[in-house]
This record gives structure tokens, sequence and C-alpha cells, in this order.
């Protein structure tokens, strides 16, 4: 973790907006990264905890976007840093899809998210999740046109505005402006997360890689220069109505709860017919249904 002084916050034309948080934080991402994916967790819990106190801006770094996956001497690499990335973090990833069906145009997901957010961040921020449930658990090729087209449909987006977006200036411009930011920001590595303080002229504060959450609180608190009011999660029918698609160990980060408390309390949502087991590589997922 390191205070950068070098860091400063692009001007964009949220900057004048009156009803803006006091933080915001940049999250440097590539839907291709197992790192990011596992990283989910806690920046669930953040939000539902601290979340009025900040937003959340997406930036594609192009870190993985620039590799040559197409050597196959490649594949044996990725899959086994997957495989390994699973097994730490509980967020299951399937390193057999570099062997069955690899990914050859790294670059497209990533402009297919900025086509995805010129119709809202939101829809952006779904459209992510999405894609990244697809390639980390169904082992889909999330850089073929046909499984973007069927994950935005999936979200809500509106399908056809998206296809033609892909291949707008808009797009294209977009990932060159998260990439120029990344260069800014001397971000090397992710996920990395970079902390702002909107009513402070002040650097950012920039961490790299996975801490355990309470470096994030601790951050949130140190910026803020108060002790921020903690909110409780929602019952646990509501996050699940929420979000849909969640994995054991997101519910067992956000509930502070173990992973064999939080899958006997789903068995009984299960039993009531709410949810449905989703079957994963490592760890258990659950869909609802409800």
């Amino acid at each position: 973790m390191e205070k950068d002084i070098s860091i400063s916050k692009p001007k964009t034309a949220d900057d004048n907006c009156q009803d803006r948080k006091p933080l915001e934080i940049y999250m440097f991402i590539d839907p291709l990264c197992p790192e990011c994916w596992a990283l989910e967790p806690i920046m669930k819990k953040l939000q539902i905890e601290y979340g009025r106190y900040f937003s959340l801006k997406h930036v594609l770094s192009g870190r993985l976007s620039s590799l040559n996956c197409s050597k196959k001497s490649k594949h044996a690499n990725i899959a086994e840093f997957w495989e390994k990335t699973a097994s730490r973090s509980g967020m299951s990833c399937d390193g057999s899809l570099w062997f069955d069906n690899p990914i050859v145009s790294p670059h497209l997901p990533s402009i297919a998210l900025k086509a995805a957010e010129l119709q809202g961040r939101k829809s952006g921020m779904k459209f992510l999740r999405k894609l990244q449930e697809l390639l980390f658990l169904e082992k889909k090729n999330i850089a073929t046109f046909e499984v973007l087209k069927s994950c935005a449909k999936s979200v809500g987006i509106d399908v056809i505005e998206f296809i033609s977006d892909i291949h707008s200036n808009s797009a294209a411009k977009a990932f060159q402006c998260d990439l120029k930011i990344t260069r800014e920001m001397e971000v090397n590595e992710i996920p990395t997360l970079v902390f702002f303080n909107e009513n402070i002229e002040d650097e950012g504060i920039k961490v790299t890689g996975y801490y355990p959450y309470e470096v994030y609180v601790q951050i949130i608190e140190e910026m803020l220069q108060i002790q921020p009011e903690k909110a409780a999660p929602p019952p646990l029918e509501n996050f699940l109505e929420c979000f849909k698609l969640v994995a054991s160990k997101e519910l067992s980060v956000v509930y502070n709860k173990s992973i064999q408390e939080i899958e006997k309390e789903m068995k009984k949502l299960q039993l009531r017919q709410l949810v449905e087991q989703i079957p994963a590589k490592y760890g258990v997922f659950w869909k609802y249904i409800g």
C-alpha cells in the first residue's frame, strides 16, 4: 500500500455535481483478471457498509488486453494462475478454459464494457459482473460477439445500441481514456484502488493488490477524518434479490459468518425454492429464483 503524492484525480463532468459523495474510488480492473474477481466479496461489503461515503468508478487498465493470449505456451501459465487464485480466494474460476476455449481477442471485452457504460454507469456495472460470471463460472469465451450480445440482453441493455456502440469511436475513445488514466496514475498491477477525497485538494491513496477488509475501512476513515457510520447489511433475501447470483464466499464476507453457517441458511432458502445451488469448480454459488 502506498500514499502517492504524484496522483491527482482527472477532471470529469461529475465534479460539478452538488450531490457527489465525499470520496471517490477508482478501481483499476480488467474483465479477464481473476484477482479483480477475487476482490468482489470485499467490494460488496465495502459498498454495503460505507457506500454512502464514496462513489466507485471502474477504470480499465488494459494490462491483460495487451497480452498475446494466442500463444499456447501462455495458456498453461494463465490456467495455473486462475486455479491458484480461485483456491486462495474462494471465488471460483476454472483455468481449463484456456485449454478448452481460449480467448484470443482479450481487448474486446474491455471495449464491450465501455459500450455498456454508454447506457449508464449502473448498466456498466451489471454488465461487468455478468461478464465475470460467464467467464469464470461458465467458461464462456467473452471475446465473441455472440456471448457479448447474450450478456447485454441478460442485464437489460439495449442490444442493438450496444452492438452499434462496440463498433463506434465513442467506446474506443472511452477505453483509450481509461488507458491514459492508468498511465498517469502509474498503475502497473491490477486490481488497484485509488482513493480520492472530493472535498480536499490532496493526493490520492493507491492500494495495489488484495488486502484484508479492515485496511480499506482504515483508509476511508483516514480520508474522511471522521469515524464513519457503518450501515448494517440488508436481510439475506433482499441481498440475494438484488445481486441475483452470489458466492457463499461473498455472503460469508458481507454477513461476517462462516461458509458453513451461510450454506446452512442457504439450504433453508433452497427448500423454500427461493434459491438454487449453482455448481462451481471452487466453492458454491447461489442463484435467486424467488
